[in-house]
């Protein structure tokens, strides 16, 4: 579907069925507002789902893979052939985002939207029905030197995330986690960053998957030279992607915009799921009303993502792994909120006294 197509169908969330809840959350069997932020959550997939009893069982991470031509200039202390190694390791179901992901309940979808490697001929006959080929190119270009792809391609990997939502949504899917994997992509999405947010790269940039102190001079160097090379128009988000960015990244954005358009809550993992939604929020502003940041990345840049888009992470664990880690703990807690809405009692109901009404002197 074309992404224009899609952004018409993201419309505002249910105020009046978000009232509604705010007044049977008022009067569950506790003192107003003392769950705090499970109370917020619960009223916000009411007004994504225009439900006022909303269920949270069908759960989907989606993980999209990448490769960056930007290794090259060896800004990261893992070599290119990781990306495609761990593929395989979330296929076989060993990565910390299946561990995760089975705790919750939720399935993982691993996409190939760039990988540098013929996985889908790879894993031939096996059937890995949570596995999806979406490839667009080996890998993006090293934006040091020029593009990081074509204008078309970052089009094609936002259209490939929304895609997949589509497919989903035939399946009743209630809820989608994003996740990543992509060595180099700390460095792509730190440009990014840089450039919609307008602060220099070394506010943004970390030490990604564990560069010492000479290895971050470095890779801020290299952003500041990918820039400078090409140019980004901030106010035109593609043209960023395309640019400086990547598959996946581009591919997150889909998800979220193709979640937004589908009233589908979308939990947004860390640092580069959180590039990904600035792409989603600059392309289609209202799509934030359906994002929900699970946590705030160890990567210095998150904070400046979440302060841009006003979302308030749900967790701080000191996580930067990526892969859909935080957003599938995530989940768990969108879930516990949506219970206690649905399933605890109100005063009412478990006919307890309400608290008491002191007697104002005229």
């Amino acid at each position: 579907m074309e992404i224009r197509s899609i952004v018409e169908k993201i419309k505002g969330l249910d105020s009046g069925l978000m009232e509604k809840a705010q007044v049977r959350l008022d009067n569950l069997t506790k003192p107003k507002g003392s769950l705090g932020r499970l109370e917020e959550l619960a009223k916000q997939i009411v007004g994504i789902k225009g439900n006022s009893s909303p269920k949270i069982e069908k759960k989907f991470i989606i993980t999209m893979a990448g490769d960056h031509g930007v290794t090259d200039e060896k800004i990261s202390a893992y070599p290119r052939e990781v990306t495609y190694q761990m593929v395989y390791n979330f296929l076989r179901g060993g990565a910390a985002i299946n561990v995760l992901a089975r705790h919750v309940g939720a399935r993982v979808i691993v996409v190939d939207v760039g990988v540098a490697y013929d996985i889908e001929d790879a894993i031939g006959g096996s059937n890995y029905s949570y596995f999806i080929s979406k490839k667009i190119d080996y890998g993006t270009k090293n934006m040091a030197k020029g593009p990081a792809m074509t204008y078309e391609q970052a089009t094609s990997s936002i259209e490939a995330g929304i895609s997949i939502v589509e497919e989903l949504v035939s399946e009743g899917c209630d809820i989608i986690g994003t996740g990543d994997m992509g060595i180099g992509n700390t460095t792509a999405s730190s440009a990014i960053i840089s450039v919609i947010c307008n602060v220099d790269p070394s506010i943004v940039t970390g030490y990604g998957t564990g560069l010492d102190e000479k290895g971050l001079a470095r890779k801020v160097e290299v952003i500041k030279r990918a820039i400078s090379v090409n140019k980004p128009d901030r106010n035109d988000a593609i043209d960023v992607l395309a640019k400086v960015g990547g598959y996946e990244i581009g591919g997150i954005a889909g998800v979220i915009l193709g979640a937004a358009a589908n009233r589908i809550p979308v939990v947004i993992d860390g640092f580069i799921s959180g590039a990904a939604a600035l792409i989603a929020y600059s392309i289609a502003p209202h799509s934030k009303n359906f994002m929900i940041a699970s946590h705030c990345s160890v990567e210095r840049g998150h904070k400046v993502v979440l302060n841009w888009l006003g979302l308030k992470p749900l967790l701080d664990f000191d996580m930067r792994l990526g892969e859909g880690t935080g957003a599938t703990l995530g989940i768990s807690i969108v879930e516990a909120s949506v219970k206690i809405l649905n399933e605890m009692a109100t005063f009412g109901e478990a006919g307890v006294s309400e608290k008491e009404t002191p007697n104002l002197i005229q």
